[in-house]
């Protein structure tokens, strides 16, 4: 029993480390995965580590090719970019249904993320950030009194993760930017503002991100985005 224990955690630690370092882009798409440098970097066998990569394997995050053994999975943009489309609408609705549910500590809260993700920025954290920045939408929309809703953005959040967690680790600068129109967001609940104009607002901050995604190739064409 206590072997079988050892052999889960050490599996856990290697696949940590290997989805850690392909969230935060150290990994980037294509990258051969070398089990025995893995191994030896976390002072492992390579049985934990060949299990933690059949898991991702499981994931989508990581696939096998013939000739280059497991790799990084590309990202499936067209699902990527049509999932965030959905969760623009799903997620400016329910903003716009919260603005006027959720109460004054919810909102401190949030400008407590918002300052955490600041700080997850500053520190090359990218994982930290996304996480913290699906928390900073999901203290807003809990409080929307359309339970369907939630369970669809839920479910699309899902789908997010399967596709690729972050966008933060291919528009970096769009990180910045996203902070920067949370803090919009909070004044806005905060100031009580139109639910049309919070629906749209909250959509757009969405709709920028693919629009940042899609100029990704192109700095020129990213230049001066509109806060989203």
């Amino acid at each position: 029993m206590e072997t079988q224990k050892s052999s889960i955690s050490k599996k856990q630690i290697a696949y940590d480390f290997i989805r850690s370092q392909i969230v935060n882009g150290y990994f980037g798409p294509g990258h051969r995965i070398v089990i025995d440098q893995i191994a030896k970097e976390l002072k492992l066998s390579i049985i934990p580590v060949r299990e933690a990569i059949r898991q991702l394997e499981s994931d989508g995050l990581i696939q096998y090719k013939a000739y280059s053994g497991a790799i990084v999975s590309q990202i499936n943009e067209v699902e990527y970019r049509e999932t965030l489309s959905v969760l623009a609408v799903l997620e400016g609705y329910a903003t716009a249904l919260s603005s006027r549910l959720i109460p004054p500590k919810e909102i401190d809260l949030l400008k407590e993320i918002n300052a955490n993700m600041s700080r997850a920025l500053f520190d090359f954290e990218f994982e930290q950030f996304s996480e913290l920045n699906r928390k900073f939408h999901s203290v807003i929309y809990e409080f929307c009194n359309n339970q369907y809703l939630k369970e669809q953005i839920h479910q699309t959040w899902e789908r997010m993760s399967r596709v690729r967690q972050t966008v933060f680790t291919f528009v970096p600068q769009r990180a910045k930017e996203s902070i920067q129109e949370h803090d919009q967001i909070i004044e806005m609940i905060r100031h009580q503002d139109s639910f049309a104009k919070i629906e749209e607002f909250v959509r757009q901050h969405k709709m920028n991100t693919v629009k940042a995604f899609d100029n990704r190739k192109n700095p020129d064409n990213s230049k001066g985005f509109a806060a989203n």
